[in-house]
């Protein structure tokens, strides 16, 4: 099995703002992704932790997200298939992950 994807991204909005963020845009993702053919099968927050699953190109696809004081953590387990596109992966969560912590 592929190394774990990780992704962290810094802010200084502090977690109580990094979460409330975080909860907003799941809303905004899940139609982002259901344009892609990408299905979002679980969200769960426990406590500062936002576990998720989804389905893509027939795979399943599950990892966390952690929200810290100055980063946030995000972790993917890819099945080999889509491992081969991890850093495209990677590259994309990166972006989207610091826009969605740095605009106002």
């Amino acid at each position: 099995m592929p190394k774990p994807l990780i992704v962290d991204i810094p802010h200084d909005l502090g977690r109580d703002e990094a979460k409330r963020r975080l909860e907003h845009g799941t809303d905004q993702a899940r139609a982002f992704l259901a344009k892609s053919g990408v299905t979002i099968d679980q969200l769960a927050w426990t406590g500062d932790r936002l576990d998720f699953g989804v389905s893509a190109m027939t795979q399943k696809i599950g990892g966390t997200i952690d929200v810290g004081p100055e980063s946030v953590r995000l972790e993917v387990k890819l099945p080999f298939l889509l491992a081969l596109f991890a850093e495209k992966i990677q590259k994309v969560a990166s972006k989207e992950g610091n826009l969605l912590l740095t605009k106002k």
